[in-house]
């Protein structure tokens, strides 16, 4: 049964709906005090955080920038195109779940160090002209990028609990930033640096193999030891709310990953040169950051999300839409509008997560339900747009698509944003092997 949602407190609404999520909530029967750090020691772990979340989508607007050129050098055809851009965010919802446990397991430090040598390892293999070896390397990083996913906003909301919003402006525009980057440089590495477009999506590599050397040190000195008692979770998934929040983060990811995936090729059917595209897909997703930022602050102090919700899915619909059909004198004006939705999405379906959860163990599994659930049914998003274009011959029709995901977020977007919480409760176990 749901219940009303209330804080007496509108300032107490802000910062809880800023809090993030404990990977490890399910292995801790009680919060535990953070490991005595120093100043400096506390700005090195923050800028490792932030930096890892950096790493975290290079891989998907990389390819997107020279995926014409990779069909053409490969010979690979449009389904192929599209399986290979839907493959790690497919990736991202089957790896999802498997994070906590490999936390509690190793401890969350650990398990991201692997996840980062995993990355590496994906990133670097597209240096190697070989289709098979493309997808290996989907796989691998995929699969890395959907634990760090999970296990970084743990880390965050565990060792900065007295400074929650400020990291998680950080974490956030580290993501948006990240795609960004990738959609704006790797098509100029590939031209003055590498010289060719394997080199120049392998060249990723380089940034998270840093960071990789600069969290060893952090992840093998922790001194957290791994706790085996906890709590299971009862009730979530028959929960009709649970379920409106997961297809909300889902069909929103659709829309986003369709953007990461061909906003690049579709600006060049429309006829701008690939540094141009590059250059407008590299602004649309920079653009995110501002309403990363901006909309959880606001949606905790509203009502409820209701209205935010279905504004913010018609903005970005529309955009794409001004994107596909609008002269293109105005295309730099809806990418930036698209952004501005996209990125509110974003920060909108995260903060749904929290707000629909009665305590941090709800929250723990109402997270992994719907980027597991979530990213699963994103991934069809890129997958269809590929499959348009190969049967049509452009990319026009995809409007369909894009009106049809957009309806669907909304009307789940409009039930997640009621005031209640999930009609889900925590039980206490006494162990687990």
């Amino acid at each position: 049964m749901n219940h009303t949602f209330r804080h007496p407190d509108p300032k107490a609404d802000a910062v809880e709906g800023l809090d993030l999520i404990d990977a490890e909530a399910d292995s801790l029967p009680r919060p535990r005090p953070p490991e005595l750090r120093s100043r400096a020691g506390r700005i090195v772990l923050g800028a490792s955080l932030v930096l890892i979340a950096f790493n975290l989508r290079f891989l998907f607007s990389s390819l997107s920038v020279l995926l014409p050129e990779v069909m053409q050098a490969t010979g690979l055809s449009t389904t192929g195109a599209s399986l290979l851009t839907t493959l790690p965010v497919l990736c991202l919802g089957l790896f999802a779940p498997f994070a906590p446990r490999l936390a509690q397991r190793y401890g969350a430090e650990r398990t991201l160090l692997g996840a980062l040598v995993l990355l590496v390892l994906g990133t670097g293999l597209r240096g190697f002209e070989s289709v098979p070896l493309l997808f290996v390397a989907s796989f691998l990083a995929g699969s890395a990028i959907a634990i760090g996913n999970v296990l970084l906003p743990g880390l965050v909301k565990r060792d900065f609990a007295d400074n929650t919003a400020v990291m998680t402006g950080l974490y956030t525009m580290a993501l948006c930033a990240s795609s960004a980057v990738a959609s704006g440089l790797t098509l100029p590495i590939e031209r003055h640096v590498t010289g060719s477009w394997s080199g120049a999506l392998a060249a990723w590599a380089l940034p998270t193999l840093l960071v990789l050397l600069v969290w060893i040190p952090q992840a093998l000195g922790s001194r957290r030891q791994v706790s085996h008692s906890g709590f299971r979770v009862v009730g979530l998934w028959r929960d009709r709310l649970a379920w409106q929040v997961t297809l909300f983060m889902g069909l929103q990811s659709a829309i986003a990953y369709c953007i990461f995936g061909w906003l690049a090729p579709i600006l060049r059917e429309r006829g701008f040169d690939a540094a141009t595209a590059g250059a407008i897909a590299s602004l649309s997703v920079m653009t995110q950051v501002v309403t990363c930022l901006a909309v959880p602050s606001i949606a905790v102090r509203l009502k409820d999300q209701r209205i935010i919700n279905v504004v913010l899915i018609a903005i970005a619909v529309a955009a794409l839409l001004g994107i596909l059909f609008a002269p293109t004198s105005t295309v730099l004006f809806w990418a930036v509008l698209q952004g501005i939705g996209q990125g509110g999405l974003i920060a909108a379906a995260m903060t749904l997560i929290v707000l629909r959860s009665p305590d941090s163990h709800v929250a723990a599994h109402l997270s992994s339900m719907a980027q597991g659930v979530g990213y699963v049914l994103a991934a069809f998003g890129p997958l269809l747009v590929g499959l348009i274009r190969g049967w049509t011959g452009s990319f026009s029709e995809s409007a369909f698509l894009f009106v049809a995901l957009g309806l669907g977020a909304a009307v789940m977007g409009f039930g997640a944003g009621r005031a209640r919480h999930v009609g889900a409760r925590a039980v206490r176990i006494d162990g687990h092997g």
